[in-house]
């Protein structure tokens, strides 16, 4: 059974069909993230003691913190016997737990591709989705998201296309012109949400809204060349879950 959304997201009726989930419902991360209708979301970074470091936030429209985005440290170690650190983004549930839900951590030697883990995971088991840069020649971020039972990526499952100014993007499912999420650079300050880079976030009916900020997180991560490639020695006196914190 779908659970309701947290208190102060809004609710509308669905819109038509062909841009929305209604016959097939999108359910990534958990069931209770979705709902048969619309749901707004806004999200932000440097939120005054909410948002950690430079990562966002994701608040209803009343400004309750949904989730927010830590930072967290792998530990990596080398052919050469070097022992270090990689960061890598965990979302946390605030208003359900507070629970970290999905770790979203850049795969070793490649270049713009992340992948989704539930909980704190690595393990292959335990892969949600991943996310790439699509193969194209491209002047603007279009990224292909493909699920963890699509072994052959073939096919994406999801595109992710934003535009030239990065003030807007439109999640797609698949190939098609089927919408399921859309976000806009916001001018107007709505919950008292006082922050950067604030963005409108609107999820379509049926649709995990978890899925949809996991995915904007890994968008941000790409368009500012984040990889995961930021290690430090163990004697800088960094640990795992540095970072981390309201």
């Amino acid at each position: 059974m779908n659970q309701q959304p947290p208190t102060g997201m809004m609710d509308h009726p669905p819109p038509p069909p062909t841009t929305g989930a209604a016959d097939n419902p999108v359910i990534v991360i958990a069931p209770q993230y979705c709902t048969p209708n619309q749901v707004d979301l806004q999200i932000a970074k440097k939120v005054a003691f909410q948002t950690v470091d430079n990562n966002l936030g994701a608040f209803d429209i009343n400004g309750n913190m949904i989730f927010k985005v830590e930072n967290f440290y792998d530990r990596v170690t080398k052919s050469s016997g070097y022992n270090g650190w990689r960061m890598s983004r965990i979302l946390v549930d605030v208003a359900r737990g507070p629970d970290t839900i999905v770790s979203l951590k850049p795969k070793k030697y490649s270049s713009g591709r992340w992948n989704a883990y539930r909980g704190y995971s690595t393990n292959a088991k335990d892969l949600l989705f991943s996310v790439k840069r699509s193969k194209c020649l491209q002047f603007k971020t279009n990224l292909d998201v493909f699920l963890a039972s699509n072994a052959t990526e073939s096919v994406c499952d999801f595109k992710i296309k934003q535009s030239y100014n990065h003030k807007s993007c439109v999640i797609y499912r698949g190939r098609s012109k089927s919408i399921i999420a859309e976000m806009h650079k916001q001018r107007t300050v709505r919950g008292g949400v006082f922050g950067n880079d604030t963005f409108s976030v609107t999820v379509h009916p049926n649709v995990d809204y978890a899925f949809v900020i996991a995915l904007r997180v890994v968008l941000d991560e790409i368009n500012t060349g984040g990889g995961g490639r930021d290690e430090v020695r163990e004697d800088s006196g960094y640990v795992v879950g540095a970072g981390c914190g309201g």
